[in-house]
């Protein structure tokens, strides 16, 4: 984990708490439900993955279940002159608890943190999890508990890791340390080692309903209007994070700026894109030119969607739904749309990898969907 206070912490979301300070779960009772039955009937996995989009509190439940695994004691422990304890109705814990305040300074002795950590020089945090850090939870493991009783790893996420680091957490699952339980962040599950999924319960999250993405975003300290909501879940794909992002970034203005653009296909209006571009891809402005990018993406998903369906989305800006019927008007469309968003996607990528000038590379994305929309309406 990070030791230099002058660094990002990488599991942390910018502008919002920690999932370790984070209060509650929203919306996500079903996968809380999961573990705590398996808890209750003494099935209690060594290995858990928590899976789910980005953002939807998957981190959140991995620590909160940690705080309820240090705090909690077995099913079947003998109470003593009390008798046994009454199995748990929910994964709740006292916050203020000597355990729950260790936890949020990083300081209790049984919880192992696996995270990016700083570079060798330590003036930024590497962009994999490396082996080095998982020989380092090894040895954690082979000091003995504090008290003798359970330990906690969280690995936030398991994704990030390199291969190296991949396999030697792999030997750790194997062959697990006793007590021992391992609490996985994992945002694209279908990309890690098989071995490493098959020997993990899946406790899989789902995407926010609306109103518990509200609270989830008034939890992290984010700002939101009511009539805001429904746009935000729309375009956040029910993701708490990713909507916390785009009211920072003004994301809904951002897909409505979109929105009026596309709004003159096929016949572009040039001065209009060339300003968008030109201001996106300024420099210093690399959050805004990603989200851009993300937006542009998201329309024209939601345009093949919304064609292959016959089925309009709800509005995420004014004017969508008829933009949508003017630009699909048939299923035909929807495959050119489809195939175009994954084309562009990866432009984009290779552009940015080899420092294209942004603005340049957005104005001929598109230049790219203008060319689309002009081929479909003659044909």
């Amino acid at each position: 984990m990070a030791d230099d206070p002058d660094l990002p912490e990488p599991d942390r979301t910018e502008g919002a708490p920690h999932p370790r300070e984070t209060a509650a779960v929203l919306g996500q009772q079903a996968a809380e439900a999961g573990f705590l039955d398996a808890w209750n009937h003494g099935r209690l996995h060594h290995a858990w993955m928590l899976t789910g989009p980005k953002g939807v509190g998957k981190a959140t439940l991995a620590w909160k279940i940690a705080r309820f695994l240090l705090t909690t004691p077995d099913p079947g422990t003998d109470g003593g002159l009390f008798g046994a304890p009454e199995p748990p109705g929910s994964l709740d814990t006292d916050p203020e608890s000597p355990v729950a305040r260790r936890m949020r300074a990083l300081a209790e002795p049984r919880l192992f943190l696996l995270r990016r950590a700083p570079n060798d020089k330590r003036n930024a945090i590497s962009q994999v999890i490396t082996v080095d850090e998982v020989r380092r939870m090894k040895s954690f493991f082979a000091l003995s508990a504090a008290d003798g009783g359970r330990r906690v790893a969280i690995v936030d996420s398991v994704d990030e890791m390199n291969p190296n680091a991949a396999n030697a957490l792999l030997k750790l699952l194997e062959e697990p340390p006793p007590g021992t339980t391992f609490l996985m962040v994992s945002h694209q599950p279908a990309r890690l080692l098989p071995t490493i999924r098959s020997r993990c319960r899946e406790l899989r999250l789902t995407p926010l309903a609306p109103d518990a993405l509200s609270d989830a975003l008034t939890q992290a300290g984010g700002l939101a209007q009511p009539h805001e909501i429904a746009a935000l879940s729309e375009l956040a794909g029910g993701s708490a994070g990713e909507a916390f992002r785009l009211t920072n970034l003004e994301g809904l203005e951002t897909y409505a700026a979109l929105v009026t653009l596309f709004s003159t296909l096929p016949r572009l209006d040039r001065p209009r894109a060339l300003a968008l571009s030109e201001a996106a891809g300024a420099r210093g402005q690399g959050d805004r030119f990603d989200l851009v990018l993300t937006q542009i993406e998201l329309f024209l998903s939601r345009l093949a969607r919304a064609a292959a369906k016959r089925e309009t989305p709800p509005e995420a800006a004014p004017g969508e739904a008829a933009l949508f019927a003017r630009l699909a008007p048939g299923t035909a469309a929807a495959r050119p749309w489809a195939e175009l968003a994954q084309s562009l996607t990866l432009r984009a990528r290779r552009g940015k990898s080899v420092n294209l000038d942004p603005a340049a590379l957005l104005m001929d994305i598109l230049l790219r969907i203008d060319a689309m929309a002009g081929s479909l309406a003659s044909g």
